[in-house]
C-alpha cells in the first residue's frame, strides 16, 4: 500500500488540571495543568511516544494542551512546527463550566442534556452537532494534507470531548462511553479506499501494560 493510502493518527488528551481533580466541567476555559501532580501521567505519555516520528503535530490552542505537548516533545527534535487550532478545543459547556455534577444533577436542563448525549446544547453552550461540524472541517483538511504530502503519522493533543466524538464516529460507541483519562488517548489507523478514508483500527495510547507491541 502506498504511503499516501495510510494514516496513523495519534490523538491524546491533555494532562491533569485542578478542575479535572475537582471533577468540574472545563470546556473552553483556559485552565492550566496542575503541576507537579500532572507530571507522572505526562511522563508516561512521553515515554510511550518516545522514538516515534511524526509528519505533523496539531493541538488545541488552550493552555493545558500547549503544556502537554511541550512536555511530550521536550528533549526531542521535531522536524515540523506544531499547529494550534481552535477547532480542536473541548466542547463549550456554557453555563455548566466551572461546575460539577453534584451542583447540577437536580436541574431538569442538565438531565435533558445528559440524556441527549450532548445533542441538546447546554445553556449558553455548544451541542455535539456543532463539535462534529468543526471536527469535520479539521479532518477534511487533515486527509487532504495526507493526499498532498504523503503524511503517514500525525500527533494531536486535544480534549476529552473531542476524543469521545472521534471514538463515537470511528469505533461506533456511545458518545459518553468514549472517555479516556488525562494524558491518554487513541491511535486511529486510516486507509484510503475508493469511497474515501476509513478507520481500520483503534488502540489505546499508552498501550495497556499487559500489551506488548
Amino acid at each position: 500500500m502506498a504511503a499516501a493510502d495510510r494514516l496513523e493518527l495519534v490523538v491524546v488528551r491533555h494532562g491533569l488540571t485542578a478542575w479535572n481533580r475537582e471533577r468540574r466541567y472545563q470546556g473552553q476555559r483556559d485552565i492550566p495543568l496542575l503541576l507537579p501532580e500532572a507530571r507522572p501521567g505526562l511522563d508516561r505519555l512521553r515515554e510511550a511516544l518516545a522514538g516515534q516520528d511524526f509528519d505533523a503535530v496539531y493541538a488545541s490552542d488552550l493552555m493545558r494542551c500547549r503544556q502537554t505537548l511541550a512536555h511530550v516533545l521536550v528533549g526531542r527534535r521535531v522536524g515540523v512546527e506544531p499547529r494550534f487550532d481552535a477547532r480542536l478545543r473541548e466542547l463549550d459547556f456554557g453555563d455548566y463550566e466551572g461546575r460539577c455534577y453534584e451542583e447540577l444533577q437536580a436541574l431538569p436542563a442538565y438531565r435533558a442534556w445528559i440524556d441527549s448525549a450532548g445533542e441538546q446544547a447546554p445553556p449558553g453552550g455548544e451541542s455535539t452537532a456543532a463539535l462534529r461540524s468543526r471536527l469535520d472541517a479539521w479532518l477534511s483538511e487533515l486527509f487532504a494534507a495526507v493526499d498532498r504530502r504523503a503524511r503517514r503519522r500525525v500527533l494531536t493533543v486535544t480534549h476529552g470531548g473531542v476524543i469521545r466524538e472521534l471514538r463515537r464516529r470511528f469505533e461506533a460507541i456511545d458518545f459518553w462511553a468514549g472517555s479516556v483519562g488525562q494524558a491518554e488517548g487513541r491511535e486511529f489507523v486510516f486507509t484510503h479506499h475508493e469511497g474515501g478514508w476509513q478507520c481500520s483500527s483503534s488502540s489505546a495510547v499508552p498501550a495497556p501494560a499487559s500489551v506488548t507491541r
